[in-house]
Protein backbone atom coordinates (compact mmCIF):
# COMPACT_ATOMS: atom_id res chain seq x y z
CA UNK A 1 0.00 0.00 0.00
CA UNK A 2 2.83 2.27 0.94
CA UNK A 3 3.68 2.69 -2.94
CA UNK A 4 -0.12 3.53 -4.02
CA UNK A 5 -0.20 5.93 -1.27
CA UNK A 6 3.03 7.55 -2.39
CA UNK A 7 1.52 7.90 -5.94
CA UNK A 8 -1.51 9.07 -5.00
CA UNK A 9 -0.01 11.60 -2.86
CA UNK A 10 2.39 13.19 -5.63
CA UNK A 11 -1.08 12.86 -7.98
CA UNK A 12 -2.88 15.40 -5.77
CA UNK A 13 0.57 17.71 -5.52
CA UNK A 14 0.32 17.32 -8.92
CA UNK A 15 -3.73 18.67 -9.09
CA UNK A 16 -3.32 21.33 -6.60
CA UNK A 17 0.22 22.48 -8.45
CA UNK A 18 -1.82 22.92 -11.67
CA UNK A 19 -4.56 24.33 -10.17
CA UNK A 20 -1.44 27.37 -9.40
CA UNK A 21 -1.72 26.28 -5.32
CA UNK A 22 1.61 27.67 -3.76
CA UNK A 23 4.35 25.91 -2.30
CA UNK A 24 2.68 22.17 -2.78
CA UNK A 25 5.01 19.93 -0.55
CA UNK A 26 4.79 15.89 0.17
CA UNK A 27 6.18 15.02 2.95
CA UNK A 28 6.51 11.16 4.04
CA UNK A 29 5.59 10.66 7.48
CA UNK A 30 5.14 6.90 7.27
CA UNK A 31 8.60 6.35 9.64
CA UNK A 32 6.93 9.02 12.31
CA UNK A 33 3.53 7.97 12.76
CA UNK A 34 0.27 5.17 12.23
CA UNK A 35 -2.07 8.32 11.02
CA UNK A 36 -1.24 8.55 7.40
CA UNK A 37 2.13 7.97 5.26
CA UNK A 38 1.75 11.10 3.25
CA UNK A 39 0.65 14.73 4.70
CA UNK A 40 0.28 17.34 1.13
CA UNK A 41 0.52 20.46 1.70
CA UNK A 42 -0.68 23.64 -0.26
CA UNK A 43 -1.56 27.26 0.14
CA UNK A 44 -4.10 29.78 -1.28
CA UNK A 45 -3.71 33.47 -1.40
CA UNK A 46 -7.67 33.89 -0.07
CA UNK A 47 -10.15 31.83 1.23
CA UNK A 48 -11.70 31.83 -2.25
CA UNK A 49 -8.94 30.31 -3.55
CA UNK A 50 -8.81 27.83 -0.64
CA UNK A 51 -12.31 26.66 -1.59
CA UNK A 52 -11.06 26.38 -4.90
CA UNK A 53 -8.10 24.47 -4.97
CA UNK A 54 -10.41 21.72 -2.73
CA UNK A 55 -13.07 21.78 -5.23
CA UNK A 56 -11.07 21.01 -7.88
CA UNK A 57 -9.41 18.50 -5.98
CA UNK A 58 -12.37 16.96 -5.07
CA UNK A 59 -13.49 16.94 -8.22
CA UNK A 60 -10.66 15.20 -9.87
CA UNK A 61 -10.11 12.94 -7.19
CA UNK A 62 -13.77 11.84 -7.44
CA UNK A 63 -13.81 11.61 -11.32
CA UNK A 64 -11.16 8.86 -10.83
CA UNK A 65 -13.11 7.23 -8.55
CA UNK A 66 -11.77 8.31 -5.43
CA UNK A 67 -13.42 9.74 -2.95
CA UNK A 68 -12.25 11.98 0.61
CA UNK A 69 -13.27 9.38 3.58
CA UNK A 70 -13.51 13.04 5.41
CA UNK A 71 -13.18 17.18 4.82
CA UNK A 72 -12.90 19.98 7.74
CA UNK A 73 -12.63 23.63 6.97
CA UNK A 74 -13.90 24.14 4.42
CA UNK A 75 -16.90 26.54 5.27
CA UNK A 76 -13.70 29.17 6.96
CA UNK A 77 -11.24 28.83 3.81
CA UNK A 78 -8.29 28.95 6.06
CA UNK A 79 -7.20 25.02 6.66
CA UNK A 80 -9.08 22.35 5.09
CA UNK A 81 -8.43 19.08 5.35
CA UNK A 82 -9.08 16.48 3.27
CA UNK A 83 -8.66 12.80 4.61
CA UNK A 84 -7.31 10.05 1.61
CA UNK A 85 -6.46 7.15 3.84
CA UNK A 86 -2.89 7.33 3.71
CA UNK A 87 -2.25 10.85 2.49
CA UNK A 88 -4.14 13.74 4.04
CA UNK A 89 -4.29 16.57 2.43
CA UNK A 90 -3.93 19.99 3.97
CA UNK A 91 -4.80 23.27 2.23
CA UNK A 92 -3.61 26.27 4.30
CA UNK A 93 -4.75 30.33 3.67
CA UNK A 94 -0.61 31.35 4.02
CA UNK A 95 -1.00 33.12 6.70
CA UNK A 96 -2.21 30.06 8.77
CA UNK A 97 0.36 27.59 6.97
CA UNK A 98 2.57 30.25 8.16
CA UNK A 99 1.43 30.00 11.97
CA UNK A 100 1.07 26.61 12.24
CA UNK A 101 4.09 25.48 10.16
CA UNK A 102 3.50 22.04 9.93
CA UNK A 103 6.56 21.48 8.27
CA UNK A 104 8.44 22.45 11.14
CA UNK A 105 6.24 20.34 13.30
CA UNK A 106 6.78 17.05 10.77
CA UNK A 107 10.47 18.47 10.23
CA UNK A 108 12.00 14.53 10.64
CA UNK A 109 9.30 13.92 7.87
CA UNK A 110 11.09 12.83 4.09
CA UNK A 111 9.94 15.33 1.53
CA UNK A 112 9.23 14.72 -2.10
CA UNK A 113 9.55 16.31 -5.09
CA UNK A 114 6.22 16.94 -6.74
CA UNK A 115 7.97 15.87 -10.01
CA UNK A 116 9.08 13.05 -8.44
CA UNK A 117 8.34 9.32 -10.17
CA UNK A 118 9.86 7.35 -7.70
Amino acid sequence: MQNNSKELALQIARILDAKKAMDVVVLDISHLTIIADYFVIASGNTEIQVRALCDELLKSMSEQGIEARGQEGYRHGRWVVLDYGDVIVHIFHREDRAFYNLERLWADSLPLSVDSQN
